[in-house]
């Protein structure tokens, strides 16, 4: 078990990448036989009392719920990697003042890159109207000016980035 609590929170466009390698650091963080618990969108929405959409009220809501619900894995001992677009610098603000050991992971790809990794059709139907404030399409996302790391998924390996976050978290104790 890690000696040290800790949030990763993986925040990119949709299509970055955040989701495949918050899979595989949880993974890799279990082989290290850590507590670990990976946070996404989806186990957000299932505990929402309402139904958010992509309009800044509704990010908000899910961020403020995500934050919540990762400061309670925290507590119950979990390294928690939480993967959120969370596209404004005030959700990441956050969840600093929130969260222990909170380290800011920029999962950074081109707007073209996600738009061509995007498996769920997303960008597609907010191109044509069918969503509205989808970030990158109708809404801004504001990059982090300080990421604890900076990963360019378009440069990078799978393995390279896995890399860049292990050494980050064996460099600050915290595995």
């Amino acid at each position: 078990m890690s000696e040290k609590k800790f949030v990763l929170w993986l925040t990119g466009l949709s299509g970055a990448g955040k989701t495949t390698l918050a899979r595989e650091i949880n993974r890799r963080l279990k082989e290290l036989e850590i507590k670990s618990h990976h946070l996404d969108g989806d186990e957000v929405r299932a505990a929402a009392q309402e139904k958010l959409d992509f309009s800044r009220e509704g990010r908000d809501k899910n961020i403020r719920l995500a934050i919540d619900m990762a400061a309670d894995y925290n507590k119950q001992d979990y390294a928690v990697v939480a993967s959120f677009i969370s596209p404004y610098e005030k959700h990441r603000q956050w969840g600093r003042e929130k969260l222990e050991n909170y380290i800011e992971v920029f999962v950074d790809a081109s707007l073209e890159l996600c738009e061509s990794r995007d498996t769920k059709g997303m960008y597609k139907k907010a191109r044509n109207g069918e969503i509205q404030f989808f970030t990158g399409i109708g809404d801004a996302y504001e990059p982090p000016a300080q990421p604890h790391v900076h990963l360019k998924t378009g440069e990078k390996s799978i393995e390279e980035c896995l890399a860049e976050i292990e050494n980050y978290l064996t460099n600050n104790d915290l595995i």
